[in-house]
């Protein structure tokens, strides 16, 4: 899959205006930031979690 250019990320923000509302934008928009940090952080604890379990098995 490509990246998104710069014309699909206005469509997006037009339709998102379209459909919520200039009003509901910034909330919609900090949710998913927090969402995002979230699925981060989830993922990098997992990810540090394999590197302690490869780590102790090359002690043994």
């Amino acid at each position: 899959m490509g990246s998104l250019g710069m014309g699909s990320l206005l469509l997006i923000v037009f339709v998102a205006l379209l459909i919520f509302g200039p009003s509901k934008l910034p909330q919609l928009g900090k949710a998913a930031g927090n969402t995002l940090r979230e699925f981060k952080n989830a993922t990098k604890g997992l990810a540090d979690d394999d590197d302690a379990k490869e780590k102790k098995e090359e002690t043994k």
